[in-house]
């Protein structure tokens, strides 16, 4: 990854520059949480490391604390990362992705319908953001939770618009039709998901553990059935 290497740079030149060590940790916990490898937890751990040695460099860094904030909310932490989150949203109202972190943090308690006003909301901030793709994805894998399926395939085809080379967007469509029963567009999704990534399997899936109450971890069983159903390959 191009952005991944240069805040690498810019930290082998200054090992405490709070900017590059937050970014970088924001990519590690992408790379940790977006079933882009088969080793999550090394990520994580290192983008944990990361972000904590950037608040203690800038305790007031409105992106350390939204970085550090999605850590906890997809480790098991809710309420901590809901704190941390606020936090952020306090030094900078206008963070649009923390916005969409706190729906996260919905699904993640197993309130899914809730999702989608956070996504909105930071739509209605940034309506252009590089970003937005993947807060469509939030809000169509919040859905997937409640079973609402047509809605999530909405939301996931309109990320798709918005960027087609994120693969999740292409296995979240996969999903969503499969368990809709349009089997037929599910495996073409899937094929056109498995043309972006051909590594992507459902084992990846799980090896990020479903983290969250019941509610939360049906939803994710939900999502795998159906990639299932659309013919993602298991390993």
């Amino acid at each position: 990854m191009e952005g991944r290497r240069s805040f690498e740079k810019a930290l082998a030149i200054d090992p405490n520059n709070v900017d590059a060590l937050s970014w970088t940790a924001s990519v590690e916990a992408a790379l940790g949480l977006l079933f882009l490898t088969d080793h999550p937890l090394e990520h994580l751990t290192a983008s944990e490391a990361m972000v904590l040695k950037a608040l203690r460099l800038a305790p007031d860094h409105p992106w350390a604390h939204f970085t550090l904030a999605t850590l906890l909310i997809n480790t098991n932490r809710v309420a901590q990362g809901v704190a941390v989150c606020e936090r952020a949203l306090t030094l900078d109202r206008n963070l649009a992705d923390a916005h969409v972190l706190m729906g996260i943090a919905e699904f993640y308690r197993g309130c899914g319908a809730d999702t989608e006003s956070h996504v909105n909301q930071a739509l209605r901030l940034s309506p252009r953001d590089i970003f937005a793709f993947h807060w469509m994805y939030t809000a169509g894998f919040a859905k997937m939770q409640v079973a609402a399926d047509l809605e999530a395939a909405a939301w996931f085809a309109r990320g798709i618009e918005a960027n087609r080379n994120f693969p999740d967007l292409h296995f979240g469509y996969a999903a969503a039709l499969a368990l809709l029963g349009n089997l037929d567009e599910a495996r073409a999704a899937a094929k056109t998901g498995l043309a972006v990534d051909p590594t992507f399997t459902i084992r990846r899936v799980r090896s990020v553990p479903a983290r969250g109450n019941e509610k939360f971890v049906a939803g994710a069983k939900r999502f795998v059935k159906g990639l299932y159903i659309a013919g993602v390959p298991e390993f």
